[in-house]
């Protein structure tokens, strides 16, 4: 509601724009808010029931092969079937679509079996970010400089609102066997892993096939003269939407049909109320995306257009901080990662502090990002510092907030990222005269290295807090003998010790 009321209000002050974007625009939203109520319910009564249970019985095996190749086969399933990855594909003509796909998928797979193993050895996160992360930087540097900003846009889109209910639970499911005190730290780390490999896959696939960097397609803007014809727009997009979705879905169906099968066999009561949940998955994320793409898509190109035109163009800088804001809390898959974080954690990181937190760094992340749009500096003078950063402070954080940072990142860039806040780059890129291929794009990567700051930073000051308990003991008189004797603490004193 935010993002809706902040557009209006644009709308109707500073950026007009057609009534027909207008209409699609609040058309979009209405299915998006409803989209949005089915695929979280879908969510908790499917997906992530799906995850841990599937996580929890290849690990009660304790067969590592099959391990291995089950957790390589889902990473790569799961990747083929997000949404998103088809749009980036697209992006690069250079490299050809299947190619660009099934190797992002593989990157996945294989980094999927590496977070397994981390988890059962009990690895650190950090250790393992401070090797790949470099790796990442050198191998940037070899590839020309404009394919660079789609190659990191690629680790979030590929962690979208299908793959990420999914593998959180997985981890959830891999450690509920575990009963010493790390296994709740590990839970978490599978989106972070899952983010990295479609990074390295991209870069490898640039040394191999030298492009030039990526295009991108113009958006549609909705011409509707009557009511009529702004039925057929989404008319149109609908029938789309449901077979991509179904298309999506039906590998990961499949996968835990077979599952349920052989190895699960879940009682019919519950196993009903998974089917009840994909169905309201599958009816959430087709609503969700007609609603983003056909009305959101092309409000924000055109307000962005508007915006950068205007004698104080800077003012994009902290509108686009506005937005960025409020948008994340309309990602799909932000919601489930809250719920898990505050479920596993007992209450101890709340929803509501991951919820500012995430929102702080996409609003910081969205104001650098329309710094690029209006001056062209390179995306490596905000990557290189911002990874730093988030590498150092995984140092002196607990462990457990290293992991739900690097989550954090690939979480936040999801769909409303990639149909509004990326066309509304492109839309500033264009009106300025700047290089859309490389000052635009790197929006996803802005919002997904945000939040690993600003998670850490939050995990600086609950250890803080930690610490300060600890050492603030009651005092009190002690008597000649020494002892204190127990009737003189209050009860509430006596729990607190």
């Amino acid at each position: 509601m935010p993002t809706i009321a902040i557009v209006l209000l644009l709308c109707f002050t500073i950026a007009p724009i057609p009534n027909s974007i207008l209409m699609a625009f609040i058309i979009g939203a209405v299915l998006l808010i409803v989209g949005m109520m089915f695929f979280t319910l879908g969510a908790e009564m499917a997906m992530s029931p799906m995850g841990e249970r599937i996580g929890t019985k290849m690990t009660q095996t304790r067969k590592l092969g099959f391990i291995i190749v089950v957790s390589f086969i889902l990473g790569f399933i799961i990747t083929i079937s997000e949404p998103d990855l088809q749009v980036l594909a697209q992006q690069v003509p250079s490299i050809p679509n299947y190619t660009l796909i099934f190797a992002v998928a593989a990157g996945v797979g294989i980094f999927l079996v590496a977070a397994a193993l981390r988890m059962f050895v009990g690895i650190p996160m950090s250790y393992i970010l401070w090797v790949l992360y470099p790796c990442v930087f050198i191998l940037a540097y070899l590839v020309p400089e404009d394919f660079v900003a789609v190659a990191f846009d690629s680790g979030g889109v590929t962690t979208g609102p299908m793959t990420v209910p999914f593998i959180m639970a997985l981890g959830v499911g891999f450690t509920a066997i575990r009963s010493d005190k790390h296994a709740e730290n590990d839970s978490f780390g599978l989106v972070a892993m899952c983010s990295i490999g479609p990074i390295l896959a991209v870069l490898l696939l640039g040394l191999i096939y030298h492009p030039d960097g990526g295009t991108y397609t113009q958006t549609v803007i909705p011409d509707a003269d009557n009511s009529v014809e702004m039925w057929k727009l989404f008319a149109e997009g609908i029938p789309h939407y449901m077979w991509e979705i179904f298309v999506s879905l039906m590998p990961i169906v499949v996968f835990f049909a077979i599952f349920q099968i052989f190895s699960l066999r879940i009682q019919k009561k519950s196993l009903l109320k998974i089917l009840i949940g994909i169905a309201y998955t599958y009816i959430g994320l087709v609503l969700f995306l007609t609603g983003v793409n056909v009305g959101f898509m092309p409000a924000g190109n055109y307000l962005g257009q508007v915006i950068a035109r205007l004698p104080y163009f800077w003012i994009i800088v902290p509108v686009g901080m506005i937005i960025g804001f409020f948008i994340v809390r309309a990602e799909p898959a932000v919601y489930v990662l809250k719920e898990q974080v505050e479920e596993l954690t007992s209450g101890a990181i709340s929803g509501k502090s991951m919820g500012i937190s995430l929102s702080a760094g996409v609003a910081v992340s969205l104001g650098l990002a329309m710094i690029r749009v209006l001056t062209g500096i390179s995306i490596f003078w905000f990557l290189i510092p911002g990874y730093a950063a988030a590498l150092i402070l995984a140092a002196f954080v607990p462990k457990i907030f290293t992991a739900i940072a690097f989550d954090s990142g690939g979480v936040a860039s999801g769909p409303m990222t990639a149909t509004f806040l990326l066309p509304f780059a492109m839309g500033a890129c264009e009106s300025v005269g700047g290089n859309i291929v490389t000052d635009a794009f790197g929006v996803v990567a802005m919002v997904a290295m945000t939040p690993l700051i600003t998670i850490q930073i939050l995990g600086v000051i609950y250890k803080i807090k930690e610490h300060r308990k600890a050492v603030e003991i009651p005092k009190m008189p002690v008597p000649a003998s020494g002892v204190i004797p127990l009737d003189a603490f209050g009860d509430d004193d006596i729990i607190e010790l």
